[in-house]
């Protein structure tokens, strides 16, 4: 059996947990590393580029969440066999990964201030822009699946990040905003939300 291993952080809202998920879905065991922030700059200098998710299979380690989430997906049968597809559902994933990078940027600036006004900047500007963009992207594809008509790891990843938008744990960004400028992803989120594995992985 194949022996797999994630290292991330002991939350739910970041870019370890698409494969977290995928995992989960699929029933695929794995040994989940979960690292407490207190312990990260202990552990940083031994990560391949200084950051998670890391994943080690069988011995040999990956880094990079998309790199992750496609070999995990491939090994769930949750990434697309058809080039196509697959290049639909990296689309996706690197489009998310591009806004999530502009977001997490915001929680290294120092003054409450200018954190603020980075952020209202970006709910003003680029989160709506990718969000209706997303949701032009699933409406092109049925208004279920980002690729493959069929859950992939794509959803997976817009989950995730959609998930964080709405909890509330962002500073200065609307819970709302989804709801506003793209109800088809709201209903996406909503539909994943009540997959019977991804339920019975947060406790439901």
């Amino acid at each position: 059996m194949t022996k797999i291993k994630l290292t991330y952080f002991n939350h739910s809202n970041g870019r370890g947990e698409v494969a977290r998920l995928a995992m989960a879905v699929a029933e695929l065991p794995f040994e989940d590393q979960c690292i407490a922030m207190a312990d990260w700059p202990a552990l940083k200098v031994e990560m391949p580029f200084r950051a998670i998710p890391v994943l080690e299979v069988d011995g040999g380690v990956i880094s990079q969440s998309n790199a992750i989430n496609r070999l995990i997906g491939r090994l769930t049968q949750l990434y697309p066999e058809d080039p196509w597809q697959a290049a639909l559902c990296d689309e996706v994933m690197d489009a998310v990964e591009d806004i999530l990078s502009k977001i997490v940027a915001t929680f290294f600036i120092p003054g409450d201030e200018e954190k603020k006004k980075a952020r209202e900047s970006l709910v003003n500007g680029l989160i709506p822009v990718f969000l209706t963009r997303l949701q032009a992207y699933l409406e092109a594809r049925g208004g279920e699946y980002f690729a493959d008509s069929r859950l992939t790891v794509a959803d997976l990843k817009v989950f995730v990040f959609l998930r964080s938008l709405r909890s509330g744990s962002i500073e200065h960004i609307p819970e709302d905003l989804i709801d506003s400028k793209a109800p088809l992803l709201l209903q996406h989120l909503e539909h994943l939300a009540h997959h019977p594995k991804i339920v019975t992985y947060y406790g439901g």
